[in-house]
């Protein structure tokens, strides 16, 4: 069923929230439920701050998000998903409440991170600002019709330290046991949160969905608690207000998994505690956050955030590099390029060739086995007979005045609608050019006798 086709809350969903609720706060929610959904825009800070974002900004921007200091609230629907900035990577748009699963987990720089079900890449990219280009995020999708979308929005973040993977819970947790400090479980669930924006999620609910949620999300916490090291944190969040697929599978976990103990989340505005009362489970799960769309700009969610007991032990396995640095004929012609176009130097030890292709490794790049690798780091480009030609990742890569040729384009132009539509633009550059949208990279291009040849990705064009 279309997303947007109309669609009535289902009765008994609303039965149980008043149940739930009371008569206090019932009636907000359910006028809360009917009203139009709530928009966020989240700002690349691997690009530019926040404030550098809001200064030229072309969208209306309401007050930040209270939860995390480089997303804003947006106002008016000025389609800023087919803007040119969005192309850039310069921000992600998502609903406010999604941002608040990064920013509880709270990755530190240079820490392993795990996002299990990383699709379309909304946490995945947060985590990856949050980690500031230091350390390890493998963003995981299982489904591979949407592993795609997952590798075209991290690759727009532009971060150098993600690897994309397409695999089972089980398999990653046969080939790393307890090893990521940090692991992410934006868990598959009913969807009750979303019915706001998702009348597909209103048509599919049942209690039998619920209650099938329900047992797949412990199914995939329980494997998702072998991979987290001791000391570790685990967050589990959904986008449900049913306590069968929240507080209860939390529970689940304690009584299978007595080594990991409940951490109290901060309480930031329109934040609710836990309520463990809704399912008869133990007090000190109080200590996760629930969010209601009556009592902030923003859908509905549950975040809890688990810690692992233990004293924390490193191997130098864990840290260890994939990559001792390119062959000599593979050097040559990186450095020939790079010498030519770039201006910053990227570490030739974390650089690794694969097949024809050349990756840029995270700084931290384990063994990953046989596991199913999207992308191992960023696609630099891939080398031909005698020469390296760059791909669109690593213009995304760049920063400004990162590139030594650029050809820059400005919003109001016709040059930026044509470049991306694939078509060839006049220019006096030579050679491989990043071309740039008010300073900031958007793809590449190759001038010759006059011409900028496209090589804007056709899977991108608009």
């Amino acid at each position: 069923m279309p997303a947007n086709s109309p669609v009535p809350i289902p009765k008994l969903f609303l039965e149980r929230m008043e149940n739930y609720l009371g008569e206090s706060q019932f009636p907000a929610f359910a006028a809360a439920m009917e009203a139009t959904p709530k928009s966020g825009l989240r700002v690349n800070s691997l690009k530019l701050s926040a404030e550098q974002f809001q200064a030229i900004s072309p969208f209306k921007l309401g007050g930040k998000v209270a939860w995390c200091p480089s997303a804003y609230h947006l106002l008016g629907d000025d389609r800023p998903g087919l803007h040119a900035y969005h192309t850039a990577g310069l921000y992600y748009l998502q609903d406010p409440s999604a941002m608040s699963a990064a920013e509880l987990l709270a990755p530190q720089p240079g820490e392993r991170i795990l996002d299990l079900a990383a699709a379309p890449g909304g946490k995945a990219t947060h985590l990856a600002a949050l980690l500031q280009g230091k350390g390890l995020l493998v963003a995981n999708e299982i489904k591979d019709k949407r592993v795609g979308h997952l590798a075209q929005n991290v690759e727009r973040w532009g971060a150098g330290n993600i690897v994309v993977t397409n695999e089972s819970p089980e398999r990653l947790a046969d080939q790393f046991g307890p090893y990521f400090d940090r692991v992410l479980v934006d868990a598959p669930c009913s969807g009750e949160g979303m019915f706001r924006k998702d009348m597909g999620a209103r048509a599919d609910w049942s209690l039998e969905m619920v209650a099938g949620c329900a047992i797949r999300q412990k199914n995939i916490l329980h494997v998702a608690a072998k991979l987290v090291r001791p000391g570790g944190h685990l967050l589990y969040s959904t986008c449900t207000f049913a306590p069968e697929e929240d507080e209860g599978v939390i529970e689940q976990l304690l009584v299978d998994f007595p080594d990991f103990e409940v951490v109290q989340l901060q309480l930031f505005p329109g934040f609710t505690s836990g309520k463990p009362t809704w399912i008869n489970a133990r007090p000190e799960l109080t200590g996760a956050v629930r969010l209601f769309p009556h009592l902030l700009e923003g859908e509905g969610h549950f975040a809890c955030l688990l810690k692992r007991r233990g004293e924390v032990q490193d191997s130098e396995k864990a840290w260890s590099y994939r990559s001792s640095g390119l062959a000599k004929q593979y050097a040559s012609l990186w450095r020939a390029f790079a010498t030519e176009t770039l201006n910053l130097e990227l570490p030739e030890d974390r650089l690794r060739v694969f097949g024809e292709r050349l990756y840029f490794l995270p700084p931290l790049s384990p063994d990953f086995g046989r596991l199913r690798i999207v992308h191992p780091g960023v696609w630099l480009g891939s080398f031909k007979k005698d020469r390296f030609e760059p791909a669109h990742p690593l213009a995304m890569l760049l920063k400004q005045g990162d590139a030594k040729k650029t050809h820059n384009l400005n919003l109001s132009g016709v040059e930026l609608p044509a470049y991306l539509h694939g078509e060839v633009l006049a220019s006096d550059a030579q050679g491989w050019t990043v071309v740039t949208v008010n300073g900031f990279p958007i793809g590449w291009g190759k001038g010759v006798q006059g011409m900028l040849k496209n090589h804007y990705p056709r899977g991108w064009m608009v």
